[in-house]
């Protein structure tokens, strides 16, 4: 200090000035973001529900798998060990991956999946995102048991746009096979018939009371105190289903969606696809009965002709101690299994906050338009084989503009980044249909489709404009399609074909909710819209993880641009090889 005292005015005067400077710095400083590690062994696990025990494909031992937490600017890093027989890949989903499309996990798409005994790091910052993600295994139908959810919280001292809860907690959608979900899938690839389904729904990886179960411990119970309110994070996980959900007695308000914040709105029932999250307010009752309890609920929302799960998955919402009995507790009254006027009618209440600090940056003018069918179709059935498709020559497939995806043998990624393109994909995926018909009336006599890995390219920063056109090709039906490294703003939606000449006048183009994943609705169309600001290879497809099976996929190619951080980064050195 007397040293301090015995400098000259000037300098004493610049050191203050340094200090006082460093000090409004210090709050910047805080709120930098820092490097989380985590570990995933895949590793196999015996598991039992339904009166039944299994061996599944696990990260570190747990269904569903471990959670994922970590801050808006925060770096993530996720060691994947690979300790069983399946090749496997993870997908981190709905994280932007801005310059880091090498961690985006689709096999074959941005990497080659990691073989038994291998190792590889996922690798990325959480860039300009807060809310409820998840990831899950993103080759085959490993994700059937390999998912979990991916929390997002916002900056240090930056709270929600709505009241603190007094308590968060995901709840994740889920599936549970008594048959082995790969065998299940191969069976159909082999006869061409729709494959098998589930033996119920799970919430948190338990099926609950409604179904033949020998353990109480297989019900989710949410155990809650009177007057607070409950922050659920819902994550639709299961494979085929888009699912109704709803509390008996208890109004929900949605305040977000695929971690994007919305326009609050209170509800009864939602609806939620596969892939899709949702954030809902529970507001408990006051002055609840002592120890009362009430049952949550899910089931299917379904409208096309193959089969599916028409079976409800339940858990209890539990005021007070002791252990309830489901028995004599009401199911919620959810709605018809068809119902898609209710959907489109949910789906239409979403809209972005869109103020200063949460802005929706919809694209207002479209240099690149596109529009693409999305449904079901046919291939023929090998020589001497009858198959169990449609007709007995034929098997089911999916497609996208008539274009059943293949998935090729090494990634495309790493074929465009190597510039060793040729025999893996082509560039000619087309832009409208091919064939113009009626695409939600008597559909075409022809239901064959092309088979290909063909990808669109785009210029780096191109606004685009997609529509996704349901077809009634073999029955129409919703299709939850996501797409890899972006956000995209629904602009539009509506029933039955798309007007070029007339709908675009109704898009909304000043709050439309931000969203990765969105539902072709059953016999309609979705419009959206996205700036290409990321450079690399993003993947496109239905989340029915049957359709994407089929084929209901494609690819974006996203060109660098000129600057160095509008430009792909090299590939790390751990990267699969195929």
């Amino acid at each position: 200090m007397a040293t301090f005292l015995n400098l000259s005015p000037p300098l004493m005067a610049a050191l203050l000035c340094i200090a006082s400077f460093s000090l409004w710095l210090l709050p910047e400083v805080a709120t930098a973001g820092i490097t989380r590690h985590y570990k995933f062994n895949i590793r196999l696990q015996n598991v039992t529900r339904l009166c039944n025990t299994k061996t599944i494909l696990t990260v570190n031992g747990k269904f569903p798998g471990p959670r994922i937490i970590a801050r808006e600017g925060d770096r993530v890093e996720i060691k994947v060990v690979n300790r069983v027989p399946n090749n496997v890949s993870i997908h981190w989903h709905g994280i932007r991956q801005l310059q880091s499309g090498w961690a985006d996990g689709p096999a074959y798409i941005t990497q080659c999946p990691i073989q038994t005994g291998q190792t590889y790091v996922y690798n990325f910052t959480i860039t300009g995102q807060r809310g409820t993600l998840w990831w899950h295994a993103h080759i085959s139908w490993l994700r059937a048991t390999l998912y979990g959810p991916l929390i997002v919280l916002p900056k240090h001292n930056v709270p929600y746009p709505f009241a603190k809860p007094h308590k968060e907690v995901p709840i994740i959608f889920g599936e549970w096979w008594k048959a082995n979900t790969e065998a299940v899938i191969n069976q159909s690839f082999v006869t061409g018939a729709g494959p098998n389904v589930s033996d119920s729904f799970t919430i948190n990886g338990l099926p609950g009371p409604l179904y033949n179960i020998c353990s109480p411990n297989e019900t989710f119970k949410l155990k809650v105190q009177p007057g607070k309110t409950y922050l659920l994070r819902l994550i639709n996980a299961a494979l085929n289903d888009d699912l109704f959900f709803r509390i008996s007695n208890h109004s929900l308000t949605v305040v977000e969606a695929d971690a994007a914040y919305i326009k609050p709105f209170r509800t009864e029932t939602l609806v939620i696809a596969p892939g899709q999250t949702t954030n809902v307010l529970l507001r408990t009752k006051p002055n609840p009965p002592v120890n009362s309890s009430f049952l949550m609920a899910a089931r299917p929302y379904f409208t096309g002709r193959g089969t599916f799960d028409n079976s409800t998955v339940a858990g209890i919402l539990q005021y007070g101690i002791g252990n309830p009995s489901p028995k004599n507790l009401p199911v919620p009254i959810l709605p018809p299994i068809n119902a898609t006027a209710f959907v489109a009618n949910f789906s239409s209440k979403f809209r972005s906050l869109a103020n200063s600090q949460f802005p929706a940056n919809v694209p207002q003018t479209v240099q690149k338009r596109f529009f693409f069918t999305v449904g079901l179709g046919t291939n023929p059935c090998p020589k001497n084989q009858t198959c169990q498709g449609p007709t007995n020559t034929t098997k089911f497939t999916a497609s996208m503009n008539n274009v059943s995806f293949i998935l090729p043998k090494t990634a495309l990624l790493q074929s465009y980044f190597t510039r060793r393109t040729n025999g893996v994909f082509t560039t000619n995926f087309p832009t409208t249909p091919l064939v113009q018909f009626n695409y939600t009336g008597t559909p075409p006599n022809n239901t064959m489709v092309m088979n290909g890995t063909k990808v669109v390219v785009l210029n780096f920063n191109t606004t685009v404009e997609l529509v996704l056109q349901d077809t009634s090709i073999l029955g129409a039906e919703s299709h939850p399609l996501h797409l890899h490294g972006y956000n995209f703003f629904v602009v539009g939606q509506g029933s039955g074909n798309f007007d070029p000449n007339k709908d675009p006048a109704k898009f909304n183009l000043v709050d439309p909710v931000e969203r990765n994943t969105a539902g072709v609705p059953s016999g309609g169309w979705v419009a959206i819209r996205f700036q290409a600001d990321n450079p690399g290879v993003w993947f496109m497809h239905c989340h029915f993880e049957v359709h994407l099976s089929w084929g209901l996929k494609m690819a974006w190619l996203v060109l660098d641009g000129k600057l160095p951080n509008q430009k792909l980064p090299p590939p790390p050195s751990d990267l699969p090889t195929c």
